[in-house]
């Protein structure tokens, strides 16, 4: 993708919208717009920089329903 601007942006948030995909916005970094998206499987993370520059992360599902137990698991690993 080009460099983004504003116009850009608003272009992509109105192309989820067309599409029902669920977003929502944030500013994690600064000088930075996120648009997180979540789909079936998957959540991407697309941030447009200040200056124009458009990173996109994108996680994707192992697969598979887990029961409660990982929570615990969850929990101890990333708990302070």
């Amino acid at each position: 993708m080009k460099d983004a601007s504003v116009g850009d942006v608003l272009d992509f948030l109105g192309h989820l919208k067309e599409s029902h995909i669920f977003y929502k916005l944030s500013d994690p970094t600064e000088g930075a717009i996120m648009v997180e998206i979540a789909v079936p499987g998957e959540r991407w993370e697309v941030e447009f920089h200040a200056e124009g520059e458009v990173g996109v992360e994108r996680f994707v599902s192992a697969g598979g329903v887990q029961g409660p137990e990982v929570l615990e698991d969850l929990f101890r690993r990333f708990s302070d």
